[in-house]
């Protein structure tokens, strides 16, 4: 695959899971609601490395969105690579049970409705890259 498929591949997969979310947002599955909401955002980044990075167009097998944005070669303005930030702690609070208890607690319907708001947000900033 060249780095145009791969940004493709990735950009698809990435809307497949927003859809996702939003079945799991509407279902008030916050937990993992907002855990695919890190998915979104990490294999939007992931296509992002494909195409700033033709060279080695395969993106590292990772899911720290923060190191994700900078291998992308990304200008991430504060504002968005704070809910980047936020963003980013879901993955490992959804995924593992000694945090996931209490990330439960914490993701009351308005706490996830903020945080979708922030995944969304994030989500436009990056397409436009």
């Amino acid at each position: 695959m060249d780095s145009i498929d791969l940004n493709k591949y990735w950009f698809e997969s990435s809307d497949s899971d927003y859809e996702t979310m939003k079945v799991l947002y509407h279902n008030k599955k916050n937990t993992w609601c907002l855990f695919i909401g890190h998915l979104v955002i990490e294999k939007l980044l992931k296509g992002l490395y494909a195409k700033n990075n033709p060279e080695n167009p395969v993106a590292p097998k990772i899911h720290n969105l923060i190191l994700l944005s900078q291998k992308a070669n990304l200008e991430v303005p504060a504002e968005i690579r704070e809910k980047i930030q936020t963003i980013n702690t879901f993955n490992i609070s959804a995924r593992y049970d000694d945090y996931k208890k209490s990330f439960d607690a914490k993701c009351t319907d308005d706490y996830t409705k903020e945080q979708v708001k922030n995944i969304e947000e994030v989500q436009k900033w990056l397409k436009k890259q």
